[in-house]
C-alpha cells in the first residue's frame, strides 16, 4: 500500500526565483529551500500531494471552490507572469488523484473536480526549488485561503486526515510526500501594507506564535487559535496557513524535524520526517 514518507511546509513568494538568482546560493531564501529540498530528496518520493491556495489564476470568483483537486495526467505553469519562470509541463498522477477525490467525497468532503487546469506561482515556486527537475508527479489539492468565507482550521485538519487515510488505502506501493504552500501573515495589495510597498507582514507575532506551536506539537492550540478574526488581522492572504493545517492532519501531533522562521516575509520553512 502507499505510505506518507514526509511532509514539508514552504512559502511561495513569486519574487524568490529572481531574489535567489540575484543574491546567490547562500542567501537565506536559498539556504532554507535547500535544507527542505535535501530532506525531500532523502525520502525519494514517488509522488507529491501539494496543498495550495490559488491566487485567482486557476479559479476565479464566478467558479471558486472551497476544496478542489486536479485530476489529469499532467498540468502546466506558472499561469501568471510574476516569477520570471518559464511556463513548463508538470507531470501529475491521475490515478492517485482520482482515488483521493473518490475517497474524500466518500468521507464527506464536497470536492470540486478540475480535469483541465494550470497552476500559478504558489505551486511553481516551491517546485522550482524543491524538485527543480520537475520529475516527481504532483497531485494538487486547492484550499480557498484567499476569498472569504474560508473553511475552518478544524475542517482543513480533518481534510488532511481523510487524505492520509485514502493514501493508506491505495493498493500499490507508493511513497508519498506532502507539501503545504503558503505564508502565515501576509498582506498583498491591501490597506495593511507600509506606504510604497506592494506587500507587507501585518502580524509578525502571529507568525512566530504559529512556529512555536508547531515546534511544540501543540496542534490543538493552533487549531483553536486559527480563527477567521486572527487570519484577517494577519493579512489578506494569511488564510494560506490552512494548507499547513491540512498537512498537520496528515502527520498528526508529530513535532517537526526542522522548522525556521523567515521573518522578512511572515512565513516559515518546515519538515516532518519520522523514518
Amino acid at each position: 500500500m502507499a505510505e506518507l514518507v514526509c511532509a514539508i511546509g514552504v512559502p511561495h513568494t513569486p519574487a524568490f526565483p529572481r531574489i535567489v538568482a540575484r543574491d546567490g546560493p547562500e542567501c537565506s531564501t536559498a539556504r532554507l529551500y535547500r535544507a527542505v529540498r535535501e530532506q525531500l530528496e532523502a525520502v525519494q518520493p514517488d509522488v507529491i500531494v501539494i496543498y495550495d491556495s490559488d491566487h485567482l489564476n486557476t479559479f476565479f470568483l464566478q467558479n471558486l471552490p472551497t476544496f478542489a483537486i486536479g485530476v489529469a495526467p499532467q498540468t502546466e505553469g506558472p499561469n501568471d507572469d510574476n516569477t520570471g519562470l518559464p511556463r513548463v509541463p508538470v507531470p501529475s498522477h491521475e490515478p492517485l488523484a482520482q482515488h483521493l477525490l473518490t475517497s474524500s467525497v466518500n468521507a464527506g468532503f464536497d470536492f470540486s473536480l478540475s480535469q483541465h487546469y494550470s497552476i500559478d506561482h504558489s505551486i511553481m515556486v516551491p517546485l522550482h526549488f524543491v524538485t527543480p527537475k520537475l520529475n516527481v508527479p504532483v497531485v494538487p489539492i486547492f484550499i480557498n485561503g484567499i476569498v472569504p468565507p474560508l473553511p475552518g482550521a478544524k475542517r482543513c485538519f480533518s481534510l488532511g486526515e481523510a487524505i492520509v487515510e485514502a493514501i493508506a488505502k491505495w493498493p500499490a506501493g507508493l511513497r508519498v510526500a506532502a507539501i503545504a504552500s503558503g505564508s502565515f501573515s501576509l498582506e498583498v495589495a491591501g490597506p495593511m501594507m507600509e506606504p510604497g510597498q506592494n506587500s507587507g507582514v501585518p502580524d509578525l507575532a502571529w507568525s512566530h506564535r504559529v512556529v512555536k506551536l508547531l515546534e511544540a506539537g501543540k496542534i490543538d492550540d493552533l487549531l483553536q487559535e486559527t480563527t477567521m478574526e486572527q487570519l484577517y488581522r494577519a493579512g489578506n492572504v494569511a488564510g494560506e496557513i490552512l494548507n499547513w493545517v491540512a498537512i498537520l492532519g496528515m502527520v498528526g501531533k508529530r513535532k517537526p524535524s526542522f522548522i525556521e522562521n523567515h521573518d522578512d516575509y511572515g512565513h516559515a520553512f518546515g519538515v516532518w520526517r519520522w523514518d
